[in-house]
C-alpha cells in the first residue's frame, strides 16, 4: 500500500484543486444566476434560464468534451488547457444546479427584512450584502453542501481530457500493478475522506452564519 501512495496523494491535490476553485466558480455562477433570473430585465432574465436549461438538461461529460475538443475548432479557435476547462465545466455545471437553490434561499428571505432595509435607507448592494445574502446562504448550505460533494465525485470525470486527478492515477496504478482491490479501496477511501472533509467545512460555516443571524437579530 505505501508504493501506492504517494501517486495517489498527487492526483488527490490535483482531485482537491478543481474541487475547491470549481466550488467558488459554482458558487459564483448560482448567485449571479439565481439574481439573472430574478431580474425584471427580460434579456437578463432569458440569458440565465437558457444557462440553467442547458447546463442542467445535458451531460456534464458532454460540457466537459465541448470545452476541451470543440471550442479549439473554428468558429471558435479557443484552447483552454485540461485543468482549466476542469474548472469551468465542473463550475458552470454545479451553478446551474445551484441557481435554483440560490433562487428559492433568496426568496425564503421574510419581506420584513426588504422592508427594514428600505427604512433604513440601505441601498440595493448594502442591503443584498449585508442582510439578504447571509440569510439566503444560510437557508442554501443544507443542498449547497450536496452540491458541493456532487462536483467532488463528478471531477472523476476530467481523467477523461486527460488531467491526472485521482481516478486518472488510480487506473493508472492498476494498469501498471494489477492491484485491483488496493488502488480502487484506496482511491475510494480518499474520495470519502475528502467528502467528509466538505461536510465538515460546511458545517461550521453553517454555525457561523447561524451565529450572526442570532447575534444580528439581538
Amino acid at each position: 500500500m505505501a508504493d501506492l501512495l504517494p501517486l495517489m496523494l498527487q492526483g488527490a491535490w490535483v482531485t482537491l484543486q478543481i474541487t475547491f476553485f470549481g466550488s467558488l466558480l459554482a458558487i459564483v455562477a448560482a448567485t449571479l444566476a439565481a439574481l439573472g433570473k430574478m431580474s425584471t430585465w427580460r434579456p437578463l432574465r432569458w440569458f440565465c434560464v437558457v444557462y440553467i436549461e442547458i447546463f442542467r438538461g445535458t451531460s456534464l461529460l458532454v460540457q466537459l468534451f465541448w470545452l476541451f475538443f470543440v471550442l479549439p475548432l473554428p468558429p471558435f479557435n479557443l484552447e483552454l488547457s485540461p485543468y482549466t476547462v476542469a474548472i469551468v465545466g465542473l463550475g458552470l455545471h454545479i451553478g446551474a444546479y445551484g441557481a435554483e437553490i440560490m433562487r428559492g434561499a433568496i426568496n425564503s428571505v421574510a419581506k420584513g427584512q426588504y422592508e427594514a432595509c428600505t427604512a433604513l435607507n440601505f441601498r440595493p448592494f448594502t442591503r443584498f450584502r449585508r442582510i439578504i445574502l447571509p440569510q439566503a446562504l444560510l437557508a442554501a448550505m443544507g443542498p449547497g453542501t450536496n452540491l458541493l460533494i456532487e462536483l467532488l465525485k463528478n471531477t472523476s470525470l476530467v481523467s477523461l481530457i486527460t488531467l491526472a486527478d485521482l481516478s486518472f492515477r488510480a487506473r493508472q496504478l492498476d494498469q501498471a500493478t494489477f492491484e485491483t482491490l488496493k488502488v480502487f479501496a484506496l482511491a475510494l477511501l480518499m474520495y470519502f475522506v475528502m467528502a467528509q472533509a466538505i461536510n465538515l467545512a460546511m458545517r461550521r460555516l453553517e454555525r457561523h452564519l447561524a451565529r450572526g443571524r442570532v447575534q444580528g437579530s439581538l
